[in-house]
């Protein structure tokens, strides 16, 4: 099974979009600032994932959710 997953910085309240097989053991290595990208802004907190069959599909919806449009769309439904 493949994640995608969506988390919020408690620290300054953007998102992130990732995809993983292990959802939480992915959200522990980010808020122990294992992760470059979110380094400087966990603690983070999971807000939304989506199971997929295929890495592939996973990997299509996480470009869906980080496109400018998808990015919007999030910021009414999270925030």
């Amino acid at each position: 099974m493949h994640f995608i997953y969506i988390l919020q910085s408690l620290k300054d309240r953007r998102t992130y979009v990732g995809c993983s097989h292990d959802v939480q053991n992915r959200l522990a290595r980010h808020n122990a600032g294992q992760v470059p990208a979110t380094q400087s802004r966990h603690p983070l907190k999971l807000i939304f994932s989506e199971s997929f069959e295929t890495e592939q599909e996973a990997k299509q919806r996480e470009l869906y959710w980080k496109s400018g449009a998808s990015r919007r769309k999030m910021k009414s439904l999270f925030n």
